[in-house]
């Protein structure tokens, strides 16, 4: 017999063997094949995993639960750029807010910057407010004001929520980091859990796009960065005389948690 078909009765026996040997025993289990991508993002998402209870979160004021905190400092700022809706004329604005806050004291200071024109004429103005318990006090323009006034109540209670809004629910993403001195995770959130306080839509009046991000430090239940970019068309901010079509900026950053500020009256009341 040639030794090709020696060689291939010799295979075709050896097959025959193994295939016999088998039929009385139980083969091992066969593993379950992984899917590589999906195994990877499990592994990303269990090591930045939140503490439990932090899968969701709701801010709808970005400022909220700071009053359980000793003291702490933020800044909060709204910037818009854009036109007159319907028209080539330029408009612009400006609003930041730095507040600090003392929970023994039931003490705050705001110091507050308003820039733009939005209400037909050119603004710049620079106040600073503080509220001492029951007291309130203004200085804007080298005037002091009392609680005597509703003016001096209001600037001494100007929230970053009052300002910026908030997010109504937020879904954890899968990265944590250190800001402010915080270990924060990032939260994602659709453009429909905005909340915009400064905005209201006029007629034919639309949002067109909204983007940001949202940090939260879960040991304080305390937002500690948001950051968000909205195009919007036809609508009236910050009580514009008329509607607007252009892009807001609101940034904000919580610091200091822990540290409390000393506040006092204002120089110069």
């Amino acid at each position: 017999m040639p030794m090709t078909k020696r060689l291939i009765f010799y295979l075709i026996g050896l097959l025959l063997a193994i295939v016999a040997t088998g039929c009385g025993s139980r083969s091992a289990p066969i593993p379950t094949l992984i899917d590589i991508d999906a195994s990877s993002t499990s592994v990303v998402l269990t090591q930045n995993a939140p503490p439990l209870g932090f899968d969701t979160v709701e801010f709808s004021e970005i400022d909220a639960n700071l009053t359980q905190l000793p003291g702490w400092h933020y800044e909060a700022a709204l910037s818009f750029s854009g036109y007159y809706a319907r028209t080539t004329r330029e408009a612009n604005a400006r609003t930041t807010a730095q507040v600090w806050y003392n929970q023994v004291a039931s003490s705050r200071r705001v110091v507050t910057q308003v820039s733009g024109d939005l209400q037909g004429s050119e603004q710049d103005t620079r106040y600073e407010a503080v509220r001492l318990g029951p007291d309130a006090f203004l200085l804007r323009d080298g005037t002091c004001l009392t609680n005597a006034t509703e003016d001096a109540a209001f600037a001494a209670d100007l929230s970053a929520g009052s300002l910026l809004g908030g997010v109504q629910t937020a879904r954890v993403a899968a990265q944590k980091a250190t800001i402010n001195n915080e270990q924060v995770w990032r939260y994602a959130f659709a453009s429909e859990d905005v909340l915009l306080p400064a905005l209201n839509l006029g007629d034919n009046g639309n949002i067109t796009s909204i983007s940001g991000e949202l940090w939260v430090a879960p040991e304080h239940n305390v937002v500690v960065r948001y950051y968000a970019n909205i195009d919007f068309e036809n609508a009236f901010l910050l009580g514009s005389n008329l509607p607007l079509t252009g892009t807001i900026l609101l940034r904000y950053d919580l610091y200091d948690i822990g540290d409390v500020p000393n506040i006092s009256v204002p120089f110069g009341c």
